[in-house]
């Protein structure tokens, strides 16, 4: 009924920017938190970034000062601009929204596929 579809993924150098956008679609009655995550291959996936519904943020340390989170509820979207990029950086990058659906009060956690950022030189 809920997909989340992230775009935005790709090849960059060291230094450069990317900006990922995930929307929600479906049966939505409202959305909570939203955030980005994050996952190389043997490693547990690591978040990355939150945003509240009212705006309210909170990032790794790892991205702090170089990635910025940020929603759009009209469009049911969330953003993730990435800049100065690392290669520490590459991963397959996920958003994870917490969404009510039109028909009950129970909140449900979806994922997005995934996106793959690749930082190299």
């Amino acid at each position: 009924q809920v997909q989340l579809v992230e775009s935005g993924g790709g090849l960059v150098q060291p230094g450069g920017s990317l900006r990922l956008s995930c929307a929600a679609s479906g049966s939505i009655f409202s959305i909570n938190d939203m955030g980005w995550y994050r996952q190389t291959p043997g490693k547990e996936r690591e978040l990355v970034a939150t945003i509240t519904n009212g705006g309210s943020t909170n990032y790794a340390d790892s991205v702090k000062g170089r990635f910025t989170v940020s929603r759009d509820n009209t469009k049911k979207t969330v953003y993730l601009q990435m800049n100065s990029l690392k290669p520490e950086d590459t991963a397959v990058y996920y958003c994870n929204a917490n969404i009510r659906l039109d028909w009950g009060p129970q909140e449900y956690t979806y994922w997005g596929q995934g996106t793959q950022v690749t930082v190299s030189s």
